[in-house]
C-alpha cells in the first residue's frame, strides 16, 4: 500500500511540472526554454502566477501521498525506507566475488538465476542471489549426510530412498517475505564436486525441476566449504563468521602455549557482526583439557584478534628438520602428541582431511601414489603457502629428500603409522 501511495505522489508531481513547463511554452518560447532551469522554473511561477498556478497546485497536491506513503513505510520498515532515501536502488548489483566462479545457466522459478554466494556447509549446499538478508533468489539443497570430501551425486526423477530435499525461494519486488518450494522426489540432480585447496570445492552441477517450478540450471560451480576466506594466501580475519573466530582463537592459543596441539572445542553461540566478543572456550592443549575466557576485538587493520595478543609467531615447521642432529626430534615430538590420539588414525585417514587439519599427522610415516604412477614416501612435514603437501625422507647417512606435491596430483594417500 505504501509503495502505490509514493508512487502515486511521485506521478502526480511529475505531471504537474510537465504542465508548467507546457504553461510556460505556451507563454513564450525563452519562457518555455527558460522553465527546464529549476531557478527560471521559480521566476516564471513569480512572474506568471495566474497561469502556472494550477499546475503547482497539481504538484502541491502530488505531495500528500507521497508523504503518507513514506511515514507508513518509516512505521513498517525502516531500514528499507533509508535504502530508498540514500539512493541504494541506484548502484549497480554486487557482482560474484573474484575468488568464486559461478557459471549457470538456465532460471529459476522461470526467472535467469545468478547467483553470487555459495557454500557447503555440512550436508547443505546453498547458492544465493542477491546481498540482503532476504535472498533474491535462493537454491537450497539438503544432502542426506555431511560431505567430508568429494561429492558425486546422480538422482533421476524415478529413484526413491533417502534423496536430498530440494528448496527453491524467489522475493518479488512487492513482497516482504520469500516464496518457498520444496520437494524430495521426481527431479533430476547431478553433482560432481572435487576438493580445491584451501576451501572450496568445484565441479559440474545439473538440476531439473518438474515443469511447475520452472527451473533449470546447469553449468559449474565453485563452493565455499567453511566460514573462511583467504586474501594472498591468508585468512582474511576481517570476516564475521564463527570458522574466523575458531582460526583466530586457535592460533592464538597454539601461540600463547608454544604448541600446535591444541584442538579447539565446539565455539559458543555469537551475534554476528559484532566489533567485541567475550567468550568462554574450550579446548585440549597438550591432551589436557582447558577452559580460557577470551576477548576478541575488531579493528579496520587487523580485523579479529585477541586482546592483549603479545605472544610471538612459532618457529616454521621446516625449521624443526633443517638441522641434521634434528632427526630424533620428529619421533619424540609424534610418540608425544600420539597420547590424545586416537589408536588407529589409519580408518578414516584421507587427502580431504589431512588438508583440513595438517597438524593431526605431523611427523607420521605416509606413502603417495601420484596420477603419473611414480609413489614417494616420508615422513608429512605440514603444507606449504601454496597448498602443497611436503614429505621429508631420511637418506643414508644425515641426507634427506624432501617432496612437495600437489592435492590433484595425488591419486592415493596412505598413512603408514596407526
Amino acid at each position: 500500500m505504501e509503495a502505490l501511495l509514493i508512487l502515486g505522489g511521485l506521478l502526480l508531481i511529475l505531471a504537474g511540472l510537465v504542465w508548467l513547463v507546457m504553461r510556460a511554452f505556451g507563454t513564450g518560447l525563452l519562457w518555455g526554454w527558460a522553465s527546464l532551469l529549476p531557478p527560471f522554473t521559480l521566476l516564471y511561477v513569480l512572474r506568471h502566477w495566474g497561469s502556472a498556478r494550477q499546475a503547482v497546485g497539481l504538484s502541491a497536491l502530488g505531495f500528500i501521498p507521497l508523504i503518507v506513503g513514506l511515514t507508513l513505510l518509516a512505521s513498517q520498515d525502516s531500514q528499507r525506507l533509508h535504502a530508498l532515501l540514500s539512493m541504494q536502488w541506484l548502484k549497480p548489483e554486487a557482482q560474484t566475488p573474484a575468488d568464486l566462479s559461478i557459471e549457470l545457466h538456465g532460471e529459476l522459478n522461470g526467472q535467469p538465476f545468478v547467483p553470487q554466494q555459495g557454500e557447503l556447509l555440512g550436508s547443505v549446499l546453498s547458492l544465493r542471489e542477491g546481498q540482503d538478508f532476504f535472498a533474491r533468489r535462493e537454491l537450497v539443497i539438503r544432502l542426506p549426510q555431511p560431505v567430508t570430501g568429494a561429492l558425486r551425486l546422480d538422482v533421476l526423477p524415478g529413484d526413491q530412498g533417502p534423496l536430498p530435499e530440494i528448496e527453491v525461494s524467489w522475493l518479488l519486488p512487492e513482497q516482504d517475505l520469500p516464496e518457498a518450494r520444496r520437494l524430495s522426489h521426481g527431479y533430476t540432480l547431478h553433482l560432481n564436486l572435487q576438493p580445491v585447496p584451501p576451501n572450496k570445492l568445484a565441479g559440474d552441477f545439473h538440476l531439473v525441476l518438474p515443469a511447475q517450478y520452472k527451473t533449470i540450471l546447469s553449468g559449474r560451480l565453485e563452493l565455499f566449504r567453511d566460514g573462511l576466506r583467504y586474501r594472498d594466501g591468508r585468512v582474511d580475519r576481517h570476516i564475521d563468521s564463527t570458522d574466523t573466530l575458531a582460526y583466530v582463537i586457535e592460533d592464538y592459543l597454539q601461540r600463547r602455549f608454544a604448541s600446535r596441539s591444541v584442538q579447539l572445542a565446539e565455539m559458543p553461540p555469537v551475534m554476528l557482526p559484532a566489533d567485541r566478543l567475550e567468550l568462554t572456550v574450550e579446548a585440549q592443549i597438550n591432551g589436557q583439557p582447558q577452559r580460557l575466557p577470551i576477548l576478541l576485538n575488531k579493528t579496520a587493520s587487523r580485523g579479529w584478534a585477541v586482546e592483549a595478543d603479545r605472544f610471538a609467531a612459532l618457529p616454521e615447521r621446516a625449521a624443526v628438520v633443517a638441522a641434521p642432529q634434528a632427526d630424533i626430534a620428529p619421533v619424540a615430538t609424534a610418540s608425544s602428541e600420539r597420547i590424545s590420539r586416537p589408536l588407529d588414525r589409519r580408518l578414516r585417514f584421507g587427502l580431504d582431511g589431512l588438508l583440513r587439519s595438517p597438524s593431526r599427522y605431523e611427523n607420521l610415516a605416509m606413502r603417495v601414489l601420484t596420477t603419473r604412477g611414480s609413489t614417494a614416501e616420508g615422513r608429512f612435514q605440514g603444507v606449504d603457502q601454496e597448498g602443497r603437501i611436503v614429505l621429508r625422507q631420511r637418506l643414508s647417512g644425515s641426507g634427506a629428500a624432501s617432496y612437495a606435491l600437489r592435492p590433484e596430483e595425488i591419486s592415493t594417500i596412505e598413512l603408514l603409522e596407526p
